[in-house]
Formats: structure tokens, sequence, C-alpha cells
């Protein structure tokens, strides 16, 4: 009873999965739809459910975590260019994919590992949709804002991680948002 339990849950969160994963697929194809659709955006952002997972609570990770760089003073953030922006996100984004990546392969199989598959592919597809978007101005290198901090804990990595995403990355978005008047 126990097993079909997991068995079902696990099948549903696969269904979810896919369904998010095919959302993605129309975003990368046209990140505009990212841009002009706040539905698509939340959609995306799996953060929450994470955090609900039953592994979370306990997992401390095997190594530390560079967390990405999430705060910003408006004044400054407002006058960076589109392209600037970009490469702040697009580096933290990357960071953060780079040591999850690393700690999920050295990881044994099970809730844990599954969490960071998710997390991993998760990063990836934002990292799809933002260095697919059509920006003004020369294209610039990825670039940190910031002296990452680290941590051990998953919870602050995944607290982090929305943190980027709710914060930096959306409002680079709405700067975005003159792109939606010609959909």
């Amino acid at each position: 009873s126990l097993f079909l339990h997991l068995f079902i849950i696990f099948s549903f969160r696969l269904l979810l999965l896919w369904m998010v994963a095919s959302k993605v697929w129309d975003t990368e194809a046209k990140p505009v739809v990212f841009v002009c659709n706040r539905a698509a955006r939340r959609a995306l952002n799996i953060v929450a459910e994470l955090e609900s997972s039953v592994c979370t609570d306990l997992m401390t990770l095997s190594s530390a975590v560079l967390l990405p760089c999430t705060g910003f003073n408006v004044a400054t953030w407002e006058e960076k260019s589109e392209q600037e922006k970009r490469g702040d996100i697009v580096a933290s984004l990357k960071l953060l994919n780079e040591n999850i990546r690393s700690i999920r392969n050295s990881t044994q199989p099970g809730c844990a590992t599954m969490l960071l598959q998710r997390l991993d592919n998760n990063i990836r597809n934002y990292l799809l949709i933002i260095t697919n978007l059509q920006l003004n101005g020369s294209v610039l290198p990825p670039s940190l804002s910031c002296v990452p901090q680290s941590t051990q804990s998953l919870r602050r990595v995944l607290q982090s991680y929305s943190q980027l995403i709710s914060g930096k990355l959306e409002s680079f978005i709405l700067t975005l948002g003159d792109r939606c008047a010609s959909q």
C-alpha cells in the first residue's frame, strides 16, 4: 500500500514535470512568451514544490554550494543595460547549476538525487530562456555582481534560488515588457 501510494505520487509528479517541460519547450522556442506571460513564468518556478518535498527538511548537502547573487540596489540595477542584467543573472544561474550538478553526481540515488535533478533541470530551463532572449546592445560575458556565499543547507539553496527568480530575474523581465505590445 505504501509502495502504491509512493508510485502514484511519483507518477503524478512526473506528469506535472512533463507538463511544465512542455510549457518550457514553448517558451524556449519563443522566449518572448516567457517575457509576456506571467502565468508561464509562475509555472516554471518550481521552488515551492521542491521545498515541500519530503526529503528537503532532512537534507544537508554533501558539500557546500555557492549561492547565486540575489541582492541588488534598485537604482544601480535600473542603470544597467539589458545585456549587463542578463549577464548577472546568467552568471548566478550557471554558478548554481554547476554546484548542484556536481553534488547531484556524487549523491547516492534516492529522493535527494531526484530533487537535485529537478532543480538542475529547472535552472537549465531558465538558462535556455534567458540566453535566447533577443536583447539590444552587444553581447557581454556573464559576470557575477557579488562574492558568492556558500551553504550546505538545501533549504537555503532553494530560498536563494527563489530570491533570484522573484527578484533580479522578475525585475529584468518586467523591463522587457515593451516587447509584449507587438504580440
